[in-house]
Order: structure tokens, then sequence, then C-alpha cells
């Protein structure tokens, strides 16, 4: 072994090594005791807030509407029934206003809210807005509330009406497959002409 690989090799175990080690414990306890951030699929704006910074019945509110907010998602934004929302899809009113209340007003309001917060988490939550009578937190519980609402009332309309949609089809097949005296007498009367017809002709012959 010549001086320049045993220099290297003492460089690496005592050089690089232990640096490395270093910095993989520091990179896992400071995930360790980094503070658990929101996930919403539906609303990736709020990843950047911690889970702690917000009231339980915020976080509550939150996930109702992220769980709703994906399904309108596909419901108005998947036109083409195709599985996933692209440039094929026609875009339409619903799916924008949709995308605007969780891409922009919510987290909108979250960030207003946690303002507030910071300034004062006991004011926010117990001290009555001016010219108003609700706290901070409950203004936002109420803009999440009227958001809710406003999913379920999609949600609703679009059971119905894929509903009907249903109720029609079942009726079409009915009347064409479960009707069969209609397709008995429809069979009779085109065998009667059928009938009639050979007549004619064997008459037509006899003359």
């Amino acid at each position: 072994m010549t001086q320049m690989t045993a220099m290297f090799i003492m460089f690496v175990l005592y050089g690089v090594l232990p640096a490395a080690g270093l910095y993989l414990g520091y990179r896992g306890i400071k995930k360790v005791t980094a503070p658990k951030m929101l996930e919403y699929e539906a609303m990736p704006q709020l990843g950047y807030i911690p889970e702690k910074s917000l009231p339980v019945e915020v976080k509550t509110a939150l996930e109702e509407i992220n769980q709703k907010g994906e399904k309108l998602r596909v419901i108005y934004g998947d036109t083409n029934n195709d599985g996933k929302i692209d440039d094929t899809d026609t875009v339409n009113e619903t799916y924008i206003m949709i995308q605007n209340l969780m891409d922009k007003h919510i987290p909108q309001a979250v960030a207003d809210y946690r303002r507030l917060h910071d300034l004062d988490g006991a004011r926010a939550d117990n001290t009555k807005i001016k010219h108003s009578d609700v706290t901070g937190k409950e203004a936002l519980l109420e803009v999440l509330s009227t958001i809710n609402t406003q999913f379920d009332d999609l949600l609703s309309a679009s059971y119905h009406q894929d509903g009907q949609k249903l109720l029609v089809t079942k009726r079409y097949l009915q009347q064409r497959f479960d009707n069969p005296d209609a397709t008995l007498r429809a069979h009779q009367s085109v065998d009667t002409d059928i009938d009639v017809n050979s007549s004619k002709i064997t008459n037509d012959k006899h003359i």
C-alpha cells in the first residue's frame, strides 16, 4: 500500500464517514422533531401549516371539505369520464368555482385566522371582532361551514342528476326487453303480414 492510498483511506475513515454520519443524524433528528404539517390532496396550498397551529374544529372542517372537494373535482372536472382531468376535458363554471374555493379562498381564510392567532391566540378564540358577534375562530368556522354546505349541495345535485339518468336507462331497458307482450304482439304482427303477403303471392300465381 502506497503512502497516498493510506492517506486516502484515513481521510475517508476519519473525515468523510464521520461527517456523513453527523449530517444524516442531524437530518434524522430534525425530521423526527419537525412539526407535522397539514396534508390535504385537494388543498396542497395548506401543506406549509403545522397541524398544531389550528383548532381541532377547524381541522375537522378542512378534512370534510378536502374529502368532498376531491369527489367534486372528478365529478365536474373529468367531463369525458376517462379517469383523469386534463386538456381533453371541458372546463365549466362549477369546476372553476370549486378550484377557486380550494386553491384561493380557503387558504386565504386560514391565513387570515393564523395572523389573528399569532397576534394573540386567546383573543382570536375568545374576543368578538368589532362590529360583529363572532370571534376570529368562529368567523373562520362560518366560512368553512358555508363552503361545506355548498359542497353538500353540489354532491346532492350530482347524485340526483346521475340518478335520473339511471332511471331513464332503466325505463328504456324495461320497454325494450322487459315487455314480452309488446314484443310478442310485434312478432305476431310481422308473422301475419308475412302470411298475408305469401297468400297473395300464391293467389297471383294461380291466376
